[in-house]
């Protein structure tokens, strides 16, 4: 059986799709673009950029019962590949111990102009 999941505190979905969806012990967060969900604004630059992305599945995270120790896999998605390092830098304080499995990809282009999109798996 599935759950969907939504916080108020991340953007909505814009489209066919959940934020995140809970089945069996494991969660599935949506890719999170680095939109302020009160103002849906983004910030400038990848750094941050990368928190607002990672503050974003981390409201999805909380909402529902889960935290970034739990977190199993992430896919970045950059812009620039250029800006693999400092996201890193940005992601390193995300996931301090036990860090998951990631893919990172440079893609052609992402929603609204953004510079990354994360998305996650979570088992608890």
């Amino acid at each position: 059986m599935k759950k969907i999941i939504a916080s108020p505190l991340a953007p909505k979905a814009v489209g066919p799709y959940s934020q995140a969806v809970e089945s069996g012990g494991t969660l599935y967060v949506s890719g999170q673009l680095p939109v302020d969900a009160a103002t849906g604004t983004m910030p400038a630059g990848i750094e941050a950029q990368t928190r607002r992305s990672l503050e974003n599945l981390g409201h999805i995270l909380h909402e529902a019962g889960y935290d970034f120790r739990n977190v199993v896999k992430t896919t970045v998605l950059l812009q620039s590949i250029g800006d693999f390092a400092a996201m890193n830098a940005v992601y390193a304080t995300y996931f301090t111990s036990e860090m998951p499995a990631r893919v990172c990809y440079q893609v052609a282009a992402l929603p609204m102009g953004a510079l990354v999109e994360i998305d996650a798996v979570a088992v608890k």
